[in-house]
């Protein structure tokens, strides 16, 4: 049976994060035919622009979607669009329904801050540095954390590694490999 993830789009959202997330993702979708992703929009508008001025268009506007049939939803970061992913109640109800479920609620650089707004955050986890302040738990200097059904990662140069983390939880071990192997993460590991 396949499984439905969600990447939100905000204004604002860092786009190395974005890309990294869901090129990961949709290369594991094509390969395993057991992933659908989905990249909504928070708003009526389509082409969100990032952080860094590049304009990314997504497939559809949030409230269109039946939330209740997806497994995992993942937040990119960037400072402005964790803020509007922040005040969003639809974002916020959605992680709290999906880790109620034991579900996939996982948030990088900055975004971690929405799952401690939506009351999903304990123990340890990974956010960029700085963006810790006031949250619960404990941040780490790890690229990813998995606590439970919780995944947390640093920033930018990590969001491939947070991507594949996803794709190791949804889609198996196999898929994780081929992808882990085949996007050349090893050779990153040196020097």
């Amino acid at each position: 049976m396949s499984k439905k993830v969600l990447i939100p789009l905000a204004q604002g959202f860092e786009e190395a994060e974005f890309i990294g997330i869901a090129d990961v993702l949709k290369r594991a979708a094509h390969l395993s035919n057991a992933l659908e992703v989905v990249i909504a929009s928070l708003d009526k508008e389509l082409a969100v622009q990032g952080a860094n001025g590049i304009t990314i268009q997504a497939e559809c506007v949030l409230d269109s979607l039946q939330l209740e049939s997806f497994d995992a939803i993942a937040l990119p970061g960037g400072f402005e669009g964790m803020n509007a992913l922040k005040k969003n109640a639809i974002i916020l109800n959605t992680i709290k329904q999906l880790h109620s479920q034991g579900k996939i609620v996982a948030a990088i650089c900055a975004s971690p801050i929405v799952l401690n707004e939506a009351g999903v955050l304990e123990g340890e986890f990974s956010c960029y540095p700085s963006c810790e302040n006031g949250l619960n738990g404990t941040r780490v200097e790890k690229a990813v954390v998995v606590n439970k059904n919780v995944i947390t990662s640093a920033g930018p140069a990590t969001a491939i590694l947070f991507g594949l983390e996803l794709v190791k939880k949804l889609c198996g071990d196999e898929v994780y490999q081929t992808l882990y192997n085949g996007m050349l993460v090893p050779l990153s590991k040196q020097g």
